[in-house]
């Protein structure tokens, strides 16, 4: 295994290594460059965030800035819409479902540095996958920690600490993140304005 295979693996590793560090620097001239953009300028936008990701499906809005620590490891469906500000450092995958709107102001993280402070200055680090299922909605200031899987349909209230999985079909909110309720018929709206 090369480097970034290995920090993807899950195992104890050192992370500060030429390879990664390259590769760390490669996506944050991109991210630079993608946050620069005049916001009108979707064709470029949309160019370097397809080269950038493991996989983006159109139609999608990420709106800047954006940050991620590599990109390949991020793949993201259909429909997707990101707020201001996410971040993601995918040392590890970040699998992101069809119609997924995400808030501002989330990070998603998959790195797991040592506890040991010697060990964690030298580098040493772990990576974990996270997960997010189908027609998820992830509120502002939301942080999703390494491992966890959150299920299709699930809506995490903003301000919350995802430690472990959620459920599908639920509401979950806090420090830590937990199930609130279920998300039933009686949440649908009943009556939605139109302009006149």
């Amino acid at each position: 295994m090369n480097d970034l295979q290995l920090m993807s693996s899950g195992l104890w590793h050192n992370g500060k290594t030429q390879m990664i560090g390259e590769a760390l620097m490669h996506t944050r001239r991109l991210c630079h460059r993608l946050n620069m953009l005049d916001p009108d300028n979707e064709a470029e936008r949309c160019r370097i965030l397809t080269g950038m990701l493991g996989k983006i499906e159109p139609p999608f809005v990420i709106h800047s800035p954006f940050r991620c620590d590599f990109g390949s490891q991020i793949h993201i469906g259909r429909n997707f819409m990101a707020n201001y500000n996410l971040t993601v450092l995918d040392e590890a995958g970040v699998t992101i479902g069809n119609e997924v709107l995400i808030g501002p102001n989330v990070s998603i993280f998959t790195i797991i540095h040592a506890l040991d402070p010697i060990q964690r200055a030298e580098g040493i680090m772990r990576s974990a996958p996270v997960s997010i299922g189908n027609n998820v909605w992830i509120g502002g200031n939301v942080v999703i920690l390494p491992g966890v899987t959150i299920g299709d349909g699930a809506v995490i209230g903003a301000g919350s600490v995802v430690t472990r999985p959620i459920p599908p079909g639920v509401l979950a909110a806090g420090n830590p993140c937990q199930i609130i309720r279920n998300i039933t018929e009686s949440d649908k709206v009943s009556e939605i304005a139109s302009p006149s």
